[in-house]
């Protein structure tokens, strides 16, 4: 065994013919061959998918509300999320030559409205248009409150907006899903009464 110079590890061989009880005298002169490289880990698809998954860096959704301020009880609340947040997000992970790329995908946003009602919506909803009937109802993502919370503790209710995610991943030849992820967050919403709107006057 030997180094060359610009070769690496391998050795020279002299190549010699033998039989039963018989062998050659002839010369052949040394033949240098390199080491060959030593077979690394298989590397599991799956596993560097996981990787992926877990490098998706998902952030809480950002919660929009009309009225901006107070929400008022028999008004319609809009509901509605970011939508810059509301797109696909890639994460690739790749190791000895193989590489796999997992696509997290927002499917549905379950709003838990602090009351005990709960909404879910099929997309991020519709932003308030300017000018719009305050009492007109979002056409895709809203909630009625029935009662006010300023006789809750501190006097809010405790708004939750949780969007699931669908994640599949794909590399190497191969394909698979993840079970969803959920991101989240929470705002305060302060929930008043109008007389006028509670008995249904004017």
């Amino acid at each position: 065994m030997a180094s060359q110079p610009g070769q690496g590890p391998g050795a020279w061989y002299l190549y010699q013919c033998t039989t039963d009880g018989v062998r050659d005298a002839l010369y052949r002169p040394p033949v240098w061959l390199a080491d060959p490289p030593a077979p690394g880990p298989a590397v599991d698809p799956e596993a560097l998918a996981a990787q992926a998954r877990d490098h998706l860096g998902l952030a809480g959704p950002a919660i929009s509300m009309s009225p901006v301020r107070d929400q008022l009880v028999r008004l319609p609340t809009w509901l509605w999320l970011d939508t810059a947040g509301w797109n696909p997000v890639a994460a690739t992970a790749a190791a000895g030559g193989v590489s796999v790329t997992a696509v997290a995908r927002p499917v549905a946003v379950d709003w838990s409205m602090g009351d005990g009602g709960t909404v879910t919506c099929l997309g991020p909803g519709t932003p308030f248009p300017a000018g719009a009937d305050p009492k007109s109802a979002s056409p895709d993502c809203g909630y009625t409150y029935t009662h006010r919370s300023l006789d809750e503790p501190g006097g809010t209710f405790t708004l939750t907006a949780t969007v699931r995610w669908d994640v599949t991943w794909a590399g190497a030849g191969q394909t698979g899903a993840f079970p969803g992820l959920t991101t989240y967050s929470t705002v305060q919403a302060r929930v008043i009464d109008i007389p006028a709107l509670v008995t249904g006057g004017r």
